[in-house]
């Protein structure tokens, strides 16, 4: 039965990313919004939901371990998987603007909460409070933004312009109906995937540094292949930084702030592969403007490896 019901998920995953993407990308032509700001939004929040459920379950049962792994888990599996098999699925151009802009702010805030992790090695809820502040900075940003861009009329493609967007009321009905399937769907992968595993003796700690947190990234990964093979890139990349940061500034100073937590040592260890990974993608994406086919095989390699590491370990 199990096998039945992961089936189902990976079905409303797909289908469920499909119907966000349309109605996220309606959203934007209708009030003239960029793509990148609506994927670094409404995208990346709703996609990180089961992130935040997890994370926040896990908290308030003093299990702050899987909080902590689910967070910097899900940014590696985002940052070298879900931009990679993008990128495999077409080259990923990316923007200087949002290269020098929101990825390096990304790649500053994971050192921020690195600087955190080795401090005391714990996380209190003043640092909660800290990571929160932050994040409203950043949706400040977001707003000033998209209140300049609308200002300015827009910056949307050709391409953009010529497609018909849906009514407000079926872009909202996309938008709902999508992200509660990608919620759902995510929600019986990983409870079925879970049940299989322990079906096959695998311990819970490789359950939880494996199936979890490629789990809860599933509806990055799918609402970010599927908006790629539909020409939207700029969605895909976007959904995978506010994803990102959305995950450090919400889900775990949300986590903290709730019940204050430890910090192993080696999630500091995984922090700081996560931050070399961010620099090393910022690179191939500087060197050429876009990350090629090519480039995200390697970061598909180089994810692979680090599992490999992380199930030795």
């Amino acid at each position: 039965m199990e096998y039945i019901w992961l089936i189902a998920g990976f079905a409303l995953l797909i289908k469920g990313a499909d119907f966000f993407v349309e109605g996220s990308s309606s959203v934007a032509r209708l009030l003239r919004i960029p793509t990148i700001i609506i994927g670094l939004t409404i995208v990346a929040f709703g996609t990180s939901a089961p992130e935040l459920a997890v994370s926040l379950s896990a908290s308030l049962a003093d299990s702050n371990d899987i909080a902590v792994g689910n967070v910097i888990g899900s940014n590696i599996f985002n940052l070298l998987v879900v931009i990679g098999a993008c990128s495999v699925v077409a080259p990923v151009a990316v923007d200087k603007k949002v290269l020098y802009g929101d990825y390096l702010f990304g790649i500053i805030t994971t050192v921020v909460m690195l600087a955190l992790f080795i401090g005391d090695r714990a996380l209190s809820r003043v640092d909660g409070c800290v990571l929160l502040a932050v994040f409203g900075y950043f949706l400040f940003q977001m707003i000033r933004n998209t209140l300049a861009s609308r200002a300015a009329g827009g910056s949307a493609s050709l391409e953009e312009q010529a497609l018909k967007p849906q009514s407000p009321l079926k872009s909202v009905i996309f938008i709902a109906g999508g992200l509660g399937a990608i919620v759902w769907g995510g929600d019986l992968v990983v409870d079925n995937a879970s049940l299989i595993a322990a079906s096959f003796g695998l311990s819970q700690t490789l359950i939880g540094l494996t199936v979890v947190a490629f789990g809860t990234s599933l509806p990055e990964l799918v609402t970010s292949v599927v908006a790629s093979k539909k020409g939207e890139n700029s969605l895909a990349l976007g959904n995978v930084i506010g994803s990102n940061l959305f995950n450090i500034l919400m889900v775990l100073a949300l986590s903290c702030t709730v019940s204050p937590m430890k910090v192993d040592v080696l999630s500091i260890f995984d922090a700081l592969f996560l931050i070399v990974s961010s620099c090393l993608v910022w690179y191939l994406a500087k060197t050429k403007g876009s990350i090629s086919r090519g480039e995200g095989l390697l970061m598909l390699l180089l994810y692979g490896l680090y599992t490999v590491y992380i199930i030795v370990r």
